[in-house]
């Protein structure tokens, strides 16, 4: 297909200004019908398709991203007509947060590098402490393993609020710019990870939950907006984090004749790189199991359906 005049692949790891005027006003010219009269309705979720999981020098970097991305963005041109609505995760994280490093320290007044991993067994042997809320992190590790069967991860900081890596890539802003246009519909942000005290992978609920923060507990109203499509899109980054997790949530919460609805492009997500464990498997044997049970593993050159 012809892509728009202003879409450029090279660009796509790279951080510039986007060119949200002439996409829409190509997409206004693109004379295609309004999303609202769709009868068939499709439902494109973008995971954290973030700057700083996505350009080669983000913060935290994911391997193949930037491919990842350009087949999502070509896709969505491809589809724009088929596209009912376009919703995208941004994950949104402050300073100091439980899986920053400096939140904890040991005894030397050490913190904990990226990548680490803190257990409950570390904390209970007083190998690394926490800094803030103290006996809530000190619970939550525990909770951690006991209900989410993961350990604390330490990151890098990334995505923070106002900073050039919390952007959504702007050759796939102009995307979604172009399909908004087109087909009149607006596309939807969902902001997750600012609750200090807990990890926020899913889109849908944090790790551990938190009951008296406003977002600290299943959103509802998220999965039945999601949940009322015909057929839902997901793809981003990355593939052993957040994206799994939000699928995790939709797998706990959704029933069977949902999950059936849910299509996951494989080719526009990757997994995150560590040193040590093997994200790419673990995600892939996850993946394996969710397909037992009626999901459904495509990718980009497969047509709608």
């Amino acid at each position: 297909m012809t892509f728009p005049s202003y879409y450029d692949p090279a660009r796509i790891g790279q951080l510039y200004n986007p060119n949200v005027a002439l996409a829409a006003d190509l997409g206004l010219k693109a004379g295609l019908k309004p999303a609202y009269t769709d009868s068939y309705r499709v439902f494109l979720l973008l995971v954290d398709v973030q700057a700083d999981f996505v350009h080669p020098d983000g913060a935290l970097a994911v391997p193949d991203a930037v491919e990842d991305t350009r087949r999502t963005v070509e896709w969505i041109y491809k589809h724009t007509a088929e596209i009912t609505q376009i919703g995208a995760t941004l994950d949104s994280h402050l300073p100091i947060q439980i899986f920053s490093p400096t939140w904890w320290a040991n005894d030397h007044a050490e913190h904990p590098a990226p990548y680490t991993e803190i257990t409950s067994a570390d904390v209970r042997g007083g190998v690394w402490k926490p800094l803030y809320d103290v006996a809530w992190s000190i619970d939550y590790v525990e909770v951690l393993e006991e209900q989410a069967k993961k350990r604390l991860m330490i990151w890098p900081y990334h995505t923070l609020i106002g900073t050039p890596g919390h952007a959504i890539v702007p050759a796939l802003l102009e995307a979604i710019a172009y399909h908004t246009a087109a087909r009149q519909s607006q596309p939807h942000m969902y902001t997750k990870g600012m609750i200090p005290k807990t990890e926020n992978y899913s889109v849908i609920e944090p790790e551990v939950k938190v009951p008296d923060h406003p977002n600290g507990r299943v959103n509802t109203a998220l999965m039945d907006e999601i949940a009322s499509y015909d057929l839902i899109y997901i793809a981003g980054q990355a593939k052993s984090h957040c994206v799994l997790e939000t699928v995790t949530s939709m797998m706990r919460y959704y029933p069977p004749e949902i999950v059936k609805k849910m299509r996951i492009l494989e080719d526009a997500m990757s997994s995150v790189a560590h040193p040590v464990i093997d994200f790419e498997a673990m995600s892939q044997q996850a993946f394996g199991v969710f397909m037992q049970y009626g999901l459904t593993m495509t990718n980009t050159g497969e047509p709608i359906g």
